[in-house]
């Protein structure tokens, strides 16, 4: 396990005052390997925090490009970075936050065994995604890996965020699809307020930071809903399915 130089433990010291964190938090941090899916509205909110925050190893992975209609809500995204890879242009802000920090960029779209054995090989995933079938593929891998998965999603006014720690008796994110119906509007679609992207992903990043240096209680199993329009947030328990396809009897 890495330890802490002088200067990062000044760099931190922010956390390591936190009586749950402390110098034993922070390096578990440092010793994080987390896989963003998607460097879109929510990636691009989560990945700066994380990074900001020492944890050790980040992933990103998307294959898409960066256009004009990601700059009102993607903020690690520039004008000069139009046509650019988003993971490679993301790195390049992340990179200036904390030059410490690993990390690593797959441009291109991943499924099956390439997707499990990069899921495998990370402490924790989160998804930043914006499409269904990726969002149940995700979901498989880290069941039978037995990896932690962070989900959130953001559309019009609207965001949500839940914890899947794939335990025996825990819910898994197909537990909550399987009620959604054929069609599910993305931002392009929809549209979506862009700080509305910013707490979720926020709040992604927050959950991350509690699981992988084991401070407060993360929303395990629990599917926090945000509505902005009013700015009210329920927190509703998932319900285990014996019927899901994934982890049910």
């Amino acid at each position: 396990m890495k330890v802490l130089s002088t200067a990062q433990l000044m760099r931190y010291s922010r956390h390591i005052m936190l009586k749950d964190m402390d110098i034993d938090g922070q390096e578990k941090l440092w010793n994080s390997k987390v896989v963003i899916i998607g460097m879109g509205g929510l990636g691009c909110a989560a990945s700066q925090y994380l990074a900001a925050s020492g944890v050790g190893e980040l992933t990103l992975i998307d294959d898409d490009t960066v256009d004009t209609t990601n700059f009102q809500r993607q903020i690690l995204h520039h004008e000069t970075s139009i046509g650019v890879n988003k993971c490679v242009s993301a790195k390049s802000t992340l990179s200036a936050i904390n030059s410490e920090i690993t990390i690593n960029t797959i441009e291109q779209r991943l499924s099956g065994k390439s997707l499990a054995n990069i899921i495998n090989s990370h402490d924790l995933v989160l998804d930043c995604c914006d499409n269904l079938a990726t969002r149940n593929e995700l979901n498989l891998h880290c069941y039978q890996l037995q990896k932690t998965l962070i989900s959130g999603a953001a559309i019009r006014m609207e965001g949500q965020v839940a914890v899947y720690d794939m335990q025996p008796k825990s819910p898994c994110y197909q537990c909550l699809s399987q009620h959604f119906g054929e069609q599910v509007l993305t931002c392009s679609e929809a549209g979506v307020l862009s700080p509305v992207v910013g707490i979720i992903g926020n709040i992604q990043a927050c959950e991350a930071i509690k699981v992988l240096s084991g401070i407060g209680k993360p929303l395990l199993g629990k599917l926090m809903l945000l509505d902005a329009s009013d700015m009210s947030v329920n927190t509703f328990i998932i319900p285990k399915s014996p019927q899901c396809e994934v982890c049910g009897d």
